[in-house]
């Protein structure tokens, strides 16, 4: 036992846990999803309070993940990325049935620990950053082949860089004489524009904005939580955990009033119309005894918000 926890601690500590399984509410005999299955933490808490004919469907496109598969007649595990979910769910049956959805975003520790799959600047590799490795996209295709004012607009509007334009610009002519295919390649080419104070932070927001841009990671955000609209019950249960302000925006917004650019909209008689109620008005952040044992917890936000029935919206 002490083996299997120390595996699943290794591959991802669950952030949030407790506040998630309170924010799903959860019905012993209830329908849930976990769109981000990742090590199974989340997943195997929620399946200890599933009775009778309750149900747990688990989201990863990531093959790592399947090696944390419970053994569990109550579970079933989608190999697939979470911008499919209504299509499985309609597959499965219970498209408008689920009770409750929990979407951990971000990348598992896993990932960023693991050194061939070039998440991390700790350690030198290629340049992959794919979270489904059956991808043709990589870092590296990203760097070597986009266009000047393309990577100009990944380094701004992904990792928030002011110095995009002339990143951007140093990248065309240095991959003029050679790929630039490895991390430290990468490394070498940023030295330039990292100030000491604040290497670790640009860094992050480098890699950030190309995993982003690899993995599509905010288009398929907007395609899922379009999608919950459709599998969530009337009162079924919305969960998100987001750890950057860009993931956080578009929930945040999409749970206040049912789209992504923050536009408000009104009935006949001047309520606002939200496919939602909050029920969370203040964001959940994790408890200073969180972040001493799980450091990596720091920048989360849980946003939780329950689906309105259809006479209320």
């Amino acid at each position: 036992m002490e083996k299997i926890e120390e595996k699943e601690k290794c591959y991802h500590v669950p952030v949030m846990l407790k506040e998630s399984l309170e924010g799903l509410d959860i019905a012993p005999d209830g329908v849930y999803v976990d769109v981000t299955f990742g090590g199974g933490g989340h997943s195997k808490a929620i399946l200890s309070k599933l009775t009778g004919g309750g149900h747990l469907y688990g989201f990863d496109q990531d093959a790592d993940a399947e090696a944390n598969i419970p053994n569990h007649s109550q579970f079933t595990f989608v190999r697939s990325n979470f911008r499919y979910l209504y299509n499985f769910m309609r597959y499965y049956g219970v498209e408008g049935e689920v009770d409750g959805l929990l979407a951990d975003l971000g990348v598992s520790s896993h990932h960023f620990d693991v050194e061939e799959r070039g998440f991390s600047f700790r350690f030198d590799g290629k340049l992959d950053m794919r979270m489904n490795t059956r991808s043709d996209k990589t870092a590296a295709t990203i760097i070597n082949t986009y266009s000047e004012e393309k990577l100009a607009d990944i380094f701004y509007f992904y990792g928030e860089l002011k110095v995009a334009r002339r990143l951007a610009a140093q990248l065309v002519r240095t991959r003029a004489e050679k790929p630039v295919d490895t991390i430290n390649l990468l490394l070498d080419v940023l030295k330039p524009f990292v100030g000491k104070d604040k290497e670790k932070k640009f860094l992050a927001q480098v890699f950030q904005a190309l995993r982003i841009e690899v993995n599509d990671e905010m288009g398929a955000l907007k395609d899922m939580l379009m999608q919950t609209l459709q599998v969530l019950k009337p009162g079924g249960r919305l969960v998100v955990i987001t750890y950057h302000s860009l993931e956080d925006r578009l929930v945040k917004n999409f749970l206040k009033i049912g789209n992504f650019e923050g536009k408000s909209e009104q009935d006949f008689f001047g309520n606002r119309k939200t496919p939602f109620r909050l029920v969370n008005n203040k964001v959940i952040i994790p408890t200073d005894e969180e972040l001493m044992r799980n450091p990596r917890s720091r920048s989360a936000k849980l946003r939780i918000a329950e689906k309105l029935f259809s006479e209320e919206k």
